[in-house]
């Protein structure tokens, strides 16, 4: 049985997996001290090895991280919540992890070397290296988003999230669902991918679902539009069943 060590993104790993992230940090010269300004994070970033594939997000305070099968997109873990650079130091706080439940409300922190589209983590003697997949743009929805609210029958139906969320974070090209507890410390799923934003159609293009790996490949389209600075996204979920739902920025939330 393999040794098993965690690894900076607060997963398990196996030692198998470490050696390769080391060798790729051997090919990457140009690195300088992490700034003070979080905007160096913030959009999309891809790290992969072997047949795993990791994808992060960084959105102005909230980051989620997906681990999946490259090949199939069969899903592995995930964890997040909110972030801070402090110094040189990346400090993740948890809201959901799935790999190690434990962390959740805990706070880690990490020595960051950023590049212009590049960064590294390390965690001992390990070190993670991160390739940039956009800045926040080009897509219109990037940010984190909580559902606040369906309609039916015309008419919408507000909820308050509370520690039982659902929340949807978005990059300029990727985007992430996760439904977790952060009381109990529970997780009840996660899916995401690559997306687009045009004449007023948002479409995902799903590579891993923790629900149903059956669903990878497929592409699901949706009416979307901003109202009073809110997210109203109408379509066919997953499954085929007709949704009309509203999501509210974290940061207008507050929570």
């Amino acid at each position: 049985m393999k040794a098993r060590v965690r690894l900076a993104n607060g997963f398990v790993g196996y030692r198998a997996f470490a050696p390769v992230l080391i060798g790729i940090a051997v090919l990457l010269i140009s690195f300088r001290p992490a700034d003070n300004s979080a905007r160096s994070l913030m959009g999309g970033w891809q790290c992969e090895s072997g047949n795993q594939r990791m994808t992060r997000i960084f959105t102005e305070k909230y980051f989620t991280i997906a681990v999946y099968n490259k090949a199939d997109g069969d899903f592995v873990s995930t964890a997040g919540g909110s972030w801070r650079i402090e110094g040189t130091n990346l400090v993740q706080l948890y809201e959901y992890n799935t790999a190690n439940p434990n962390l959740v409300g805990t706070e880690e922190r990490f020595p960051l070397e950023a590049g212009d589209d590049q960064f590294a983590l390390k965690s001992g003697r390990e070190k993670e290296m991160w390739k940039r997949l956009d800045d926040g743009t080009p897509g219109q929805l990037a940010g984190a988003w909580l559902i606040t609210g369906r309609y039916e029958n015309g008419e919408v139906r507000r909820r308050t999230p509370g520690v039982r969320r659902t929340m949807k974070i978005l990059s300029g090209t990727r985007f992430q669902w996760i439904a977790y507890n952060t009381e109990t410390k529970e997780f009840f799923g996660t899916g995401g991918g690559t997306y687009t934003t045009e004449n007023g159609k948002y479409t995902e293009h799903i590579e891993f679902f923790s629900r149903d790996k059956s669903r990878v490949g497929a592409s699901l389209e949706f009416e979307f539009i901003i109202q009073d600075g809110e997210w109203r996204h109408k379509g066919r979920s997953s499954r085929g069943e007709p949704l009309d739902e509203v999501w509210t920025r974290r940061e207008v939330l507050g929570i």
